[in-house]
């Protein structure tokens, strides 16, 4: 039989562990390397891009370690969930001596303390001391949540104190980190982030995710109205914009004109323009040159769809279309990407750009395949996020405002103020201390006492 005390002391060290600062610390450091290499990796990219990078070998290893969306990864979920035990350890372990001191059953002024403070207050009033104990005590009263009289010998004090609660800021900057931390986990387990191209005059219902190759609907159609692009005198594009709707169950919910920086926002949906491009018409044709003659033949062909190669010596599909491409530094405007498998041969991947159709004889195959006759109509790239924990966030940075307010600009503070007749004359004295900052004791104790002067 295990002894209680055993499961006792074993309770104590995981409280302990969780309650170490060295384990923030680390939790910390660990949380700023993992950036650093979400920094370093771009994250959410196409396998192929990341194979080219890295190489077969390394991709293997960074996918397996979710290096490539590292911030939706299991382990680093899990460090932010040692961050949120740990501080709600520590929390707790410092609140319960804090709490003492802010609702303490009996409040206790250090007299003489108060009375030795460092700074101080001194003026000389011709009224006797009982004649300015109430005016005194009025102001006090209304300042001060806690005060009480002392008799003294050809006297009296008053000692009072407020801000006890003060301490409690720095719980509200741990509360605030636990928020941000907490919305981040909420966004990361019900948000999503995707993207979608829509031509001209179309509709779509589903997005792909950046995270994996996953897909998701959405609940609704986007229906892309209209597009229009306008350029500068050079030719650059100055401004493209595209006017959407929302459609579910044949009823539009709201249509509007997104631009860069201006999205629609819809049930915590938020639709940005994203990017802009040419996508091929339905058909088109694609011509084989034979190297050796200079024959040429044509067959109609759209996306996805197998082309015989002259002679039937294999077929080639086109599986898809990038309006701007860039190979070794050199953008090749729109390119059709493809396979091309020949008999006896393993297939191999081809690049037609359009604009460069004899791009191909690098391949030195027996034909060189260009592509003609194609139309093109414009479709609008369209970012689709949803998050839900950015409104914790948001409670979370006001939060850590206040909370930073408070720790750094409001003390608790005890003060004293003595009023003795000592040779004919009544000498007040204004002196204090603070649970912070103890140099501003001296601001607080000039204040008072000019205020208390000035009491008629």
């Amino acid at each position: 039989m295990r002894d209680k005390s055993d499961s006792g002391g074993m309770l104590d060290g995981v409280w302990r562990f969780f309650a170490s600062v060295r384990l923030t610390v680390a939790v910390l450091l660990s949380l700023a390397v993992t950036s650093i290499i979400g920094t370093v990796i771009p994250q959410n990219m196409t396998p192929f891009l990341y194979l080219r990078s890295y190489g077969e070998g390394l991709y293997r290893v960074f996918d397996a370690l979710d290096m490539f969306d590292m911030y939706h990864s299991w382990w680093f979920r899990f460090l932010l969930l040692i961050l949120v035990v740990n501080i709600i350890i520590c929390s707790i372990n410092r609140l319960s001596a804090t709490w003492k001191i802010i609702f303490p059953k009996t409040p206790v002024f250090p007299v003489v303390r108060l009375k030795q403070a460092k700074h101080k207050e001194t003026w000389q009033v011709a009224d006797s001391p009982e004649s300015v104990k109430n005016r005194f005590l009025s102001y006090i009263a209304k300042n001060y949540r806690t005060h009480e009289v002392q008799p003294e010998k050809d006297g009296f004090l008053i000692l009072a104190e407020k801000g006890r609660w003060t301490r409690l800021g720095v719980y509200a900057v741990h509360f605030s980190v636990l928020l941000m931390v907490l919305g981040g986990l909420i966004g990361s387990l019900l948000g999503f982030e995707g993207f979608v191209n829509i031509p001209e005059g179309e509709s779509a219902a589903r997005i792909r995710l950046i995270t994996g190759n996953a897909e998701k609907d959405l609940g609704f159609l986007i229906r892309c109205n209209d597009f229009d692009i306008s350029y500068y005198e050079n030719g650059m594009p100055r401004e493209y914009r595209s006017n959407i709707s929302l459609v579910k169950d044949g009823n539009v919910l709201v249509t509007k004109d997104i631009r860069v920086n201006d999205p629609l926002r819809f049930a915590g949906v938020n639709i940005f323009q994203s990017s802009w491009g040419r996508t091929p018409g339905k058909r088109f044709k694609v011509v084989f040159t034979e190297e050796s003659s200079g024959v040429t033949y044509e067959s109609e062909a759209s996306l996805g769809e197998e082309v015989q190669v002259p002679g039937d010596k294999g077929v080639l599909i086109l599986d898809d279309f990038k309006s701007e491409f860039s190979f070794k530094g050199v953008n090749l405007g729109g390119v059709f990407i493809g396979r091309l498998a020949l008999k006896d041969q393993e297939p191999t991947n081809v690049l037609l750009p359009v604009e460069f159709p004899r791009f191909d004889r690098m391949r030195r195959g027996e034909h060189v395949i260009s592509v003609s006759d194609l139309a093109y109509s414009y479709y609008t790239g369209l970012q689709v996020t949803r998050d839900p924990g950015v409104p914790v966030v948001y409670v979370g940075f006001v939060l850590m405002i206040i909370g930073c307010y408070i720790t750094f600009f409001m003390f608790h503070q005890k003060v004293c103020v003595a009023v003795i007749e000592k040779d004919g004359q009544t000498q007040v004295a204004v002196s204090g201390i603070l649970g912070k900052n103890r140099p501003g004791m001296a601001a607080v104790a000039k204040q008072l006492s000019n205020r208390l002067k000035h009491l008629r």
